[in-house]
C-alpha cells in the first residue's frame, strides 16, 4: 500500500516547496509516498468553470487506478483533529490493502463525476488556504498522523 498526492499545478514559492520535500523525506520511513503534480491548465479564461472541472477531472483520473481509495481535499468535507485523522488513516492503512490518492484539486473544487467516485472528502479547516498551502498542510498532517500512530514526541497533545 502507498500514498498519492495528487495536485493541480505546481508549487511556485520555494519555501512551501522545500516545507514539503522536508515532510516527504520524513514520510518515506514509515509508508511510499508519491508526489504528482499534474500541469495548471493554460488560457482558462476562455473556459467556463464546468469546462475547467472537467479537463481537471481528466487530468486526476489518469492518477486513479480501479482500487485506489480516493480522498478528496474538499471545503465541505469531514474536519478530523490530528488526534482523530492519525486513527482515521491508521484505520485505512491496516485494513484495506489499496493506494490512498489524496487530491488537492484546483481553484474551482471538483467535477460532480470525482465527487461520486470518492471514498471520503476531508476538509483541512474551515478556513481557506491557497492551494500551496494546502500540499505543505496535507503532508505534514499525514507526517503527523504517523507518528502519532508510532507514540513517536513530535505530536505533543
Amino acid at each position: 500500500m502507498k500514498l498519492k498526492i495528487v495536485s493541480i499545478g505546481k508549487t511556485s514559492d520555494s519555501y512551501l516547496k522545500e516545507g514539503v520535500d522536508v515532510y516527504l523525506k520524513r514520510l518515506k520511513h514509515y509508508i511510499q509516498v508519491d508526489w504528482i503534480e499534474k500541469e495548471a491548465l493554460k488560457k482558462t479564461n476562455k473556459l467556463s468553470v464546468e469546462e475547467v472541472k472537467r479537463a481537471e477531472k481528466e487530468l486526476i483520473l489518469k492518477e486513479l487506478k480501479p482500487n485506489d481509495r480516493l480522498v478528496l481535499l474538499d471545503e465541505n468535507g469531514k474536519q478530523f483533529t490530528s488526534e482523530k485523522f492519525s486513527i482515521h488513516l491508521e484505520k485505512m492503512v491496516s485494513h484495506h490493502n489499496t493506494d490512498m490518492l489524496f487530491v488537492i484539486g484546483g481553484a474551482y473544487g471538483f467535477d460532480q463525476e470525482l465527487h461520486e467516485k470518492a471514498t471520503e472528502e476531508i476538509a483541512l479547516s474551515k478556513m481557506t488556504f491557497s492551494h500551496q498551502m494546502a500540499r505543505l498542510f496535507l503532508v505534514e498532517q499525514i507526517y503527523r498522523a504517523f507518528t502519532i500512530m508510532r507514540g513517536e514526541p513530535y505530536h505533543h497533545s
